[in-house]
């Protein structure tokens, strides 16, 4: 019933959702792995080695959203590397010198979101903290208040937002109250782990996936990754969002998908 009542809601906003709502793609970053097991794949079945990593700009009329950001930001402009064994990373400009490209500098994004606090979606987050931050309390807790039972999570990376503004969020919100951007609850990667739905006037609706899912494979054999916080709720969230999108008709876009990211259009074009 709540999973119906919010569907509800998304559709009826849907309705009157924001003709000027812009989507900007920043390239953020580049996995290579060697060996795919921690995501709960057998290495025979895909041959899929490779992942974008992805930052996004949401332009509204009542302000401007940045949801995830990237790698670490230090990492930009140095060569390709072994980040740890068997993984190798680049991340070529930062979100920053992109952001530039728009004439704006952190100070002018408006709110802030991330899908999860894992090191390569909060990566830039410390040049954000004059932005608001929309955060699960879930999330904010595991990452802010108990860092030290969850490894995952790099403080380091966003200490500066212990200071910003905060709204703390305990399921799905509305963004911009107008259906155009809502963050959907999809809690299990890590405690308070959310996706993006967008519902723009010429593209249509699209789902951004946070790590919900990392691989088309993880999507069509139901795989969670073994780091995972608790699988059980992963599957649960990924019920959720799989029934939010076959009733909105939605298109999923899997954020660490490169052969996905290769063919859409990035900053500073748009999708509208």
């Amino acid at each position: 019933m709540k999973h119906l009542i919010s569907t509800l809601l998304l559709l009826t906003a849907a309705v009157t959702a924001q003709a000027d709502t812009k989507l900007y793609i920043f390239d953020c970053g580049y996995f290579k792995f060697s060996d795919i097991s921690m995501f709960s794949l057998d290495n025979s079945e895909t041959d899929v080695r490779e992942m974008f990593v992805p930052c996004y700009l949401i332009e509204h009329e009542k302000g401007r959203l940045l949801w995830d950001g990237g790698l670490p930001i230090e990492m930009a402009g140095k060569p390709k590397h072994e980040d740890q064994p068997g993984v190798e990373v680049e991340y070529k400009r930062s979100v920053v010198d992109q952001l530039a490209d728009l004439e704006l500098t952190p100070e002018d994004i408006d709110l802030a979101s991330y899908s999860h606090f894992h090191y390569d979606h909060v990566g830039a987050a410390n040049a954000f903290s004059s932005a608001t931050l929309l955060i699960q309390q879930t999330e904010y807790d595991a990452a802010f208040l108990h860092p030290e039972t969850n490894p995952v999570f790099t403080p380091s990376l966003y200490s500066e937002l212990a200071n910003s503004s905060k709204v703390f969020l305990n399921g799905d919100h509305d963004v911009f109250g107008d259906g155009s951007v809502t963050i959907i609850s999809a809690p299990g990667h890590t405690p308070g782990h959310q996706t993006l739905l967008l519902n723009l006037k010429n593209t249509g609706k699209i789902m951004l996936s946070g790590d919900l899912y990392h691989f088309e494979a993880s999507r069509a054999l139901r795989r969670t990754p073994t780091f995972n916080t608790d699988q059980a709720e992963t599957l649960r969230s990924i019920d959720k969002v799989e029934a939010m999108l076959k009733d909105t008709g939605a298109t999923l876009w899997i954020e660490h998908n490169k052969a996905l990211a290769d063919t859409l259009r990035k900053s500073p074009e748009f999708y509208d």
